[in-house]
């Protein structure tokens, strides 16, 4: 049996989010997993890195899975490609050593949200972008991302009223960087916890807006409360961006 590494990326506007849920087959894992299945004659299981939410983009996912097969990494890559479609692309395939695991083994993620920040019109990349024609300021915005870099414990940053696991996180750059008027925000840490990095842009905007004070974030950090943190941005406006294994970016 041997243990593969598929790196996608995928168009999440018309899918519930990259986890397999009950009897919804809208989802990256389930299309993936049914196209491997059929082409390899098993039953294929695969593991993301993570579970994008619904109508969250990717421009690299990593996932992993086990078959026994005569196909080189090359040949099921082609088939693959050939059957997924147009908006889910297998970028790669590879034979990955047998204690890999697309999840457990990745050591750093980086997630960008995308903003349109013009009273334009943005016609061709609304899907991609959130469009907000406010001015912000974004030295405030950098001063509160400084705030929240860090280990910390995120949990007014998580929709999960009762998270099973630790909400701690080491949330390691937070970059605000301007192109014409597309603002991105790139968030890069060790890992993620539920709409985290959604709540983290909305309080961001909210800063950058002046309807709350930079200094906020330490307070909101310290009371451990949703109710506390900004709303919830938009999925669309939000790609996972960047993986790594070993320090290597995939």
């Amino acid at each position: 049996m041997t243990n593969y590494k598929l790196t996608l990326c995928y168009d999440g506007s018309r899918y519930r989010g990259w986890q397999r849920q009950g009897n919804c087959e809208n989802s990256i894992q389930a299309l993936v997993e049914r196209a491997l299945s059929r082409l390899l004659e098993q039953e294929i299981e695969v593991s993301g890195s993570g579970r994008t939410d619904a109508g969250v983009h990717a421009r690299r996912q990593v996932c992993s899975f086990r078959a026994e097969t005569p196909l080189t990494p090359e040949e099921l890559l082609a088939r693959l490609r050939a059957v997924l479609p147009e908006d889910v692309g297998a970028l790669a395939l590879e034979e990955a050593p047998p204690r890999f695991h697309a999840r457990l083994s990745c050591t750093e993620k980086t997630y960008v949200y995308r903003i349109w920040n013009s009273p334009l019109p943005d016609v061709f990349e609304r899907k991609y972008r959130l469009a907000l024609p406010e001015q912000l300021d974004e030295a405030a915005m950098r001063r509160a991302a400084d705030l929240l870099c860090g280990e910390h414990d995120f949990a007014a940053f998580c929709s999960l009223k009762h998270p099973k696991k630790s909400t701690v996180r080491e949330l390691r750059r937070i970059g605000i960087t301007r192109e014409g008027d597309e603002l991105r925000l790139s968030f890069t840490g060790d890992g993620f916890l539920y709409n985290m990095v959604r709540i983290l842009t909305g309080t961001l905007l909210q800063v950058g807006m002046g309807q709350r004070s930079a200094d906020d974030m330490s307070e909101i950090l310290a009371s451990r409360s949703r109710e506390n943190a900004g709303p919830t941005a938009p999925a669309k406006g939000l790609i996972l961006w960047e993986l790594r294994y070993d320090g290597r970016a995939n």
